[in-house]
């Protein structure tokens, strides 16, 4: 089974239609594990009706708002996934429908997948965060005229998938194109590199450091763009006061194992 470790904090509009596009899923093995970084009884809220008209399994795990702690309640869903394969995914972010199977076509033992994504505008998002609810054919029946407009960054990755093959496949670690928002690995994989560096807090490169992890721990990465696509919903940049200095430690990382 697979797991879908799904992060949020406080946009339960956007969390919403994020779990009503799982709900829209072709595979239907698989369970959410919420990780709430802290967000009012309005996320719960929405929580709690999703659970109330759907079959799928969903845990809420919830913590207390003391700053940007992902890592921290990302480890504890870790440790609740009941799947062997996790699927991380931002509370921000709309599934296509085939998400889940094409994380499952791309799973393969010692590797990890990194996800790729499509940005809205701020128009486009607060056009969809107005819809009664989610629907994909409603989304794809206008994507030409969203691509047109400049509404959305990319058009062709959402109407041409491409299968497996070793071209996904990086050689050595990369910085670029990790998405915490979408990315996948072996249950067991996480456990044995002790899942999310908790000391890194504050917004900024807790997903390039897990990753950067996983390969100094033999698993390679592939990559899941042209398969796995999410439609991430457009927001004010968060507080970028620590990145500097997660992006400096991920840095030292990295020169340690060269030396």
């Amino acid at each position: 089974m697979i797991s879908v470790l799904l992060a949020t904090y406080n946009w339960p509009q956007a969390l919403k239609l994020c779990l009503e596009s799982l709900a829209t899923q072709t595979d239907r093995d698989f369970e959410i594990i919420i990780a709430d970084d802290g967000s009012t009884d309005s996320t719960k809220e929405i929580i709690d009706h999703f659970r109330a008209s759907h079959s799928i399994a969903i845990t809420h795990l919830w913590q207390d708002d003391q700053g940007f702690r992902k890592t921290k309640i990302l480890n504890q869903a870790i440790v609740a996934a009941k799947g062997d394969y996790l699927v991380f995914l931002d509370g921000d972010c709309i599934t296509q429908p085939d998400f889940i199977t094409r994380h499952r076509s791309l799973s393969q033992p010692g590797f990890l997948v990194t996800g790729s994504r499509v940005l809205l505008n701020e128009k486009l998002t607060q056009e969809l965060l107005s819809w009664d609810s989610w629907s994909f054919s409603r989304f794809a029946a206008n994507l030409l005229v969203y691509r047109l407009s400049g509404s959305i960054n990319k058009y062709w990755p959402l109407k041409i998938q491409l299968g497996d093959g070793k071209w996904r496949n990086y050689q050595k670690f990369v910085w670029r194109r990790i998405k915490g928002c979408n990315m996948a690995c072996w249950k067991s994989d996480a456990t044995a590199i002790h899942g999310f560096d908790e000391t890194m807090t504050g917004w900024g490169h807790e997903d390039a450091d897990f990753v950067f992890r996983l390969q100094r721990n033999h698993i390679q990465r592939k990559s899941g763009a042209w398969a796995t696509e999410v439609l991430h919903l457009f927001h004010k940049i968060h507080d970028h006061s620590n990145a500097a200095e997660n992006a400096k430690r991920v840095r030292e990382k990295i020169l340690a194992k060269a030396t």
